[in-house]
This record gives structure tokens, C-alpha cells and sequence, in this order.
């Protein structure tokens, strides 16, 4: 079998799969810079997508589910919700925080805070302003 000779900065041509698991077998096994030039790649973007998740078991002390609950009646969300903006709050500043500042985070979804929401989409309470 003998090589076609390239051109300077000519990617090889990407083969036709028949399967899921064969184009994975093959990607797992050759380098994708013979493939694609990454130089020209964009960031995708696919606002209607709905992120999978996973349910899990989580045990918190009654004290600190008791004041969640209170936070979450208070803007009026689900307490489960509420949670889930805190772990997402907490682990986008903690990779900001130890990512170089060309690799931090964008925030997901990010809009103008509507009326009674902030930018997360949770409830606020106006009590107290």
C-alpha cells in the first residue's frame, strides 16, 4: 500500500462508520490533527438541549436541610432546585478560581434577571428593600 503524498497542511479524509462503536473504536485509536483542522473549530452552542442528570443519595445534617428549606420557601423554588444553584455557583468559582483566565467557565445561560428572578432562574425575595 503506498501513501499519497500531501500537501503541506492537507487533512486525511474521514472515513464513512457504519456504527456508533466503530467510529469510536477508530477515534480512540488515531489522532484526530490528521483529521480536522482544529485551528478553524468554533465553539458549538445548542441552547435546547436539556442537560441529562442523575438522581443521587445525598445525606445532609437535618439543621442545614431545615435552613435550605427555609432559603428555598423564601424565593419560592424547590428546595432540590436551590441546591442545585449552590453546587453550581460553588463549582464555577472554584474552577475559575484554579483555571487560567483563558480556560474559565462561561456562564451557562446567562440573560438579564427578569422580574422576582435572578440570573439562575430562582425566585428572589423582595422583603427587606
Amino acid at each position: 500500500m503506498r501513501k499519497r503524498n500531501r500537501k503541506r497542511g492537507e487533512r486525511k479524509p474521514i472515513p464513512n462508520f457504519r456504527t456508533e462503536r466503530e467510529e469510536r473504536s477508530f477515534w480512540e485509536t488515531h489522532d484526530t490533527s490528521e483529521y480536522v483542522d482544529w485551528s478553524k473549530a468554533a465553539v458549538g452552542r445548542f441552547p435546547n438541549l436539556k442537560p441529562s442528570t442523575t438522581t443521587i443519595s445525598l445525606r445532609l445534617p437535618a439543621p442545614l436541610l431545615a435552613d435550605l428549606k427555609v432559603q428555598a420557601n423564601k424565593r419560592d423554588v424547590p428546595y432540590q432546585s436551590l441546591l442545585k444553584v449552590y453546587l453550581a455557583e460553588r463549582v464555577r468559582a472554584e474552577h475559575d478560581r484554579s483555571a487560567p483566565p483563558n480556560m474559565r467557565l462561561e456562564r451557562r445561560g446567562a440573560r438579564p434577571a427578569r422580574r422576582g428572578r435572578d440570573a439562575a432562574g430562582v425566585g428572589r425575595s423582595t422583603a427587606g428593600r
